[in-house]
């Protein structure tokens, strides 16, 4: 079993990702997925979703609860269909939450502006300049989205596995291609890759989970890994916040050990 995550430049390799979980019997996990998942959470989330996905935050944003809290469940989701495996998992800086998990490829799709804007102007019935104004504007708030989560440039070559220009690049023989590597990424899916994606998963899932309820502010909070356990770090303001943070954190750890380094202020 192995995860596929496809990051693409806008305007080249819409159909790739479909076409691989549709070969390889894998779940394909894109926006709407994920939309569906923050609506279960609470309609505010999926309409924070709708306004945030892929969009260039603005500073107030960025320090914004509720940005805090729609980048957290973003992750913690990934990651839960991550730990299932036989996925692909389009964009949204999957790439970055699965670095160092063998058992996952991390593909990005690229091509000249020209190629792109052809693409563009084809599928959506544009004309060169609404097409030329389109990629910019997605490009920039793709890239704003994903600096402003994860603190990483999106065209930067060394998250990923594998990068294929489309324009020189035929789908027909790209397909086959990731299927092989998939292939063999499956024999490397060991316990112990196993485990330390339950244990990213569970981190993601307790930082969520504190950030989105409105019983708890934190200025300061992060869920990390440490080997075999949880450490959550962060700053609570009174005795009782302390001993409820405590509390609700364990029980959405679950069976996973949690350690604290919480702080007064």
């Amino acid at each position: 079993m192995a995860i596929l995550t496809l990051s693409r430049q806008f305007g080249c390799g819409q159909e790739l990702g479909r076409s691989i979980a549709s070969l390889m019997d894998y779940q394909y996990v894109d926006r709407q997925v994920i939309l569906e998942d923050l609506r279960k959470v609470g309609p505010k989330w999926e309409a924070w979703a709708k306004e945030l996905d892929e969009h260039c935050p603005t500073f107030w944003e960025r320090n914004d609860w509720s940005f805090r809290g729609f980048a957290a469940l973003i992750q913690s989701a990934i990651l839960e269909y991550a730990v299932k495996d036989r996925v692909v998992i389009m964009g949204r800086g999957s790439n970055f939450l699965l670095e160092g998990i063998d058992s996952t490829y991390r593909v990005r799709l690229v091509g000249p502006a020209e190629y792109r804007i052809a693409a563009i102007m084809e599928r959506d019935s544009l004309d060169l300049a609404a097409a030329k104004w389109l990629l910019k504007k997605t490009e920039t708030d793709r890239a704003g989205f994903i600096t402003s989560i994860y603190g990483k440039q999106l065209d930067d070559r060394s998250g990923y596995d594998a990068i294929f220009d489309m324009s020189t690049t035929s789908m027909a023989d790209l397909i086959p291609e990731v299927i092989e590597v998939l292939n063999k990424k499956e024999c490397v899916n060991t316990p112990e890759v196993k485990a330390t994606l339950r244990m990213r998963a569970a981190a993601a899932r307790v930082k969520a989970g504190i950030v989105t309820n409105p019983a708890f502010f934190l200025p300061v909070l992060d869920v990390c890994v440490a080997g075999d356990v949880l450490v959550m770090r962060g700053v609570t303001h009174t005795a009782n916040e302390h001993k409820r943070l405590k509390e609700e954190a364990i029980q959405l750890a679950g069976d996973v050990p949690i350690q604290f380094e919480l702080q007064y202020r």
